[in-house]
């Protein structure tokens, strides 16, 4: 594979489809789609720098022929994608071609698709439209049939795990497992639960899920209101990451305001799914310990606690925790539930679940 994409881990199919329209010339346009944080938005840099000539203005967004579309708020609306078609009838300035980098696509709502879709389908012959979406569904058919699909996939264990040993050379070899299979596949994820406060959030996170069945005054409230702290802080941290990229954009106050709401709520709603995600992962290396299959548990830095913990007679109740936690992270990704009260709901079917310690 040629050096513009050595960057990006695995995604070879993504890689061999993006380095054939750089060898046979580019298509009108391109919908890069998977979830977040395995490389899309790095291929696309890649991709659009290459194509400009010019890899470092594209990466500080200096470029005159490059347009980034990214959404103020919870919605790509039609009068982003109306200047976005202002700007189509502009020739390059420089290079050959003008790219257009539209991210997170999956956000247009139903007018602003149908204003790019007449691009899309009558673009100028030097336009290069690149569509990132974390999901296909949100998008007509109408964008994705006009559109060269490029699929990303979550990475392996192997390759995340490779990344984190690169990343931190000091850390233990059981927290690195951990690290690699909490991430799920994902470096953004691997990236956060490197850093110090992170760590310390999943700490306690782990916490409330024990205390379910380690702790006699457990309450379920609290318990959710704990988690919610936790993702708030987390969502919080997204927040003052994006202060500083926010420095480097021509943006006015309310435009930096809806951009710095967005990327909020939907740390957020990710740091809701990603807890669910991991007490779904305790309450299933709980039922992995018991039946002796210690070398797959998720939580790996945490393999004593879980040994201290796992019981047979625990293991029914933990195979119902599990699929519990797992409804509901189905249920909140598809609907809009009220965090709280979903949070507190589950926690007190998993007390049912999993049982009340005995008192002494």
């Amino acid at each position: 594979m040629a050096a513009v994409f050595d960057e990006i881990v695995e995604q070879a199919e993504a890689k061999r489809l993006l380095q054939a329209a750089l060898d046979e010339g580019p298509a009108h346009a391109y919908l890069l789609y998977g979830p977040g944080g395995v490389g899309k938005r790095k291929a696309a840099i890649a991709f659009a720098g290459t194509l400009l000539g010019d890899r470092g203005r594209v990466e500080r967004r200096a470029h005159p022929d490059l347009y980034v579309l990214e959404p103020l708020g919870d919605q790509i609306r039609i009068d982003e994608i109306r200047a976005l078609r202002r700007d189509l009838h502009m020739r390059p300035f420089e290079a050959g071609y003008r790219v257009y980098l539209v991210v997170s696509a999956h956000l247009l709502n139903t007018e602003a698709a149908d204003a790019l879709l007449k691009d899309l389908e009558e673009p100028p012959d030097y336009a290069v439209i690149v569509l990132l979406a974390d999901e296909l569904g949100p998008l007509p058919e109408t964008i994705r049939s006009r559109c060269q699909l490029v699929p990303f996939t979550r990475l392996s264990e192997r390759a995340v795990r490779a990344v984190v040993d690169a990343w931190a050379p000091g850390i233990s070899p059981e927290r690195a497992t951990a690290v690699a299979r909490v991430a799920g596949g994902r470096l953004d994820r691997a990236e956060r639960l490197l850093d110090a406060d992170a760590a310390a959030r999943r700490e306690e996170l782990l916490g409330v899920a024990r205390s379910v069945y380690a702790d006699p005054g457990f309450s379920a409230s609290a318990g959710a209101g704990r988690v919610l702290e936790l993702v708030d802080v987390g969502a919080k941290a997204a927040r003052e990451q994006l202060d500083e990229e926010l420095e480097w954009l021509d943006l006015t106050e309310r435009e930096a305001e809806l951009r710095r709401r967005r990327i909020e709520l939907g740390a957020q709603r990710e740091g809701i799914l990603e807890a669910l995600e991991e007490l779904a992962a305790w309450y299933r290396d709980l039922i992995c310990v018991v039946v002796g299959a210690e070398n797959v548990v998720v939580h790996y830095d945490h393999l004593s606690v879980l040994a201290a913990d796992a019981s047979p007679e625990r293991l029914a109740g933990a195979e119902r925790a599990a699929e519990r936690v797992r409804e509901t992270w189905r249920r909140f990704e598809e609907l809009n539930l009220q965090p709280r009260l979903a949070l507190e709901a589950l926690l007190l079917q998993l007390r049912r679940e999993l049982g009340a310690p005995a008192l002494a």
